[in-house]
């Protein structure tokens, strides 16, 4: 089987702000976020030290277009750094109209996905407003609802917001799961609560950042009951990538609840660790074992396909064109043997 050239689309593309970033550091609560990183780090990004002090690419546009170049991938979803919580809700780490000036040189190669939050602590109708200009006038494909620092999804103050989202026909991008940093809470994010929004909205579309894990489970059976929620791979597949048989189940079990058109990529990552994040699902194939002894689906060049970018280039209306011709040599997962297209 012939490698395939696919279309490449990663959403959480997250820039930070280097003055915002510096204005934030003598807060109290910018050390213990800063450490707190720790933990998600030793799992996403197999054991890198961030908090201390390791080496990762500026997160800013011009270093993440060389890894898209270099990686193969086509599109990107850039996404601002919130935080507000950790300066005591006084500044964040960097704004949406920054992402639009990082951007700017980069035309249908990135693209923004906004976040407007924390919509409960600012108010509602002002993150509607921000919401409709953001769509309208800025061309904005994606919004981020970071809950963390904010409130639970199925807070009823949220459902105003809900139906402009709704109105405006753009897809919410959800944290999902456990709370990474401090001092965030988890209770806010938990898979369960959105039943509730999905049964109000069910034309709302809803993508599911980092699997939900821990509660994945009940995630995937969510995504199975609701047609308009999706599963993303943001953040948890860099741990596929070091950890390749906690993927295999965690996307054996997904495609048990779900048809493939319904999982989609995303980074959250170092931008240097694109290529292993896109290479793991370019070259994905379910282990024969998996297939025999769990029921796992084969992977084919169709499921690739559309997880890698189809399914999220459909979501936020954009053409799945390739915009970069380079793709990695093939490689065989071990235990595993290629599917037929």
């Amino acid at each position: 089987m012939a490698n395939k050239d696919y279309f490449v689309a990663l959403s959480e593309c997250h820039f930070m702000n280097p003055e915002s970033m510096h204005e934030m550091a003598y807060y109290p609560g910018f050390e213990r976020w800063w450490k707190s990183i720790d933990g998600v780090m030793r799992s996403w990004a197999g054991g890198r030290d961030l908090a201390g002090g390791a080496a990762m690419p500026e997160p800013r546009a011009h270093d993440l277009i060389k890894y898209m170049d270099q990686f193969g991938v086509d599109v990107c979803f850039a996404l601002r750094e919130s935080m507000m919580d950790v300066s005591g809700y006084a500044t964040c780490m960097s704004t949406n109209a920054f992402i639009l000036k990082e951007i700017e040189p980069y035309p249908e190669r990135m693209y923004l996905e906004c976040n407007v939050g924390p919509i409960l602590r600012r108010g509602v109708k002002n993150a509607i407003w921000e919401l409709e200009y953001l769509v309208k006038q800025r061309g904005a494909k994606l919004c981020k609802v970071y809950a963390p620092e904010d409130g639970p999804l199925n807070d009823k103050q949220l459902w105003p917001f809900y139906e402009k989202a709704c109105e405006l026909d753009i897809p919410l991008t959800v944290h999902t799961g456990m709370s990474y940093v401090c001092p965030q809470p988890s209770k806010y994010t938990l898979p369960i609560l959105l039943d509730d929004v999905c049964l109000d909205f069910p034309e709302l579309k809803i993508i599911a950042y980092h699997m939900g894990w821990p509660y994945h489970e009940e995630l995937m059976g969510l995504a199975g009951k609701h047609r308009n929620l999706y599963l993303s791979l943001s953040g948890i597949i860099g741990w596929f990538a070091h950890a390749p048989y906690r993927g295999y189940h965690m996307i054996g079990e997904a495609l048990q609840w779900v048809p493939d058109d319904k999982i989609v990529m995303g980074l959250d990552l170092a931008f240097d660790d694109m290529g292993k994040a896109v290479d793991y699902i370019r070259n994905l194939q379910m282990p024969e074992e998996l297939q025999e002894k769990w029921g796992y689906p084969a992977i084919t060049d169709a499921t690739r396909a559309k997880i890698l970018g189809l399914n999220l280039a459909k979501l936020a209306k954009i053409k799945p064109t390739k915009r970069i011709r380079t793709a990695p040599a093939p490689k065989v997962a071990p235990g595993s043997k290629r599917a037929k297209s």
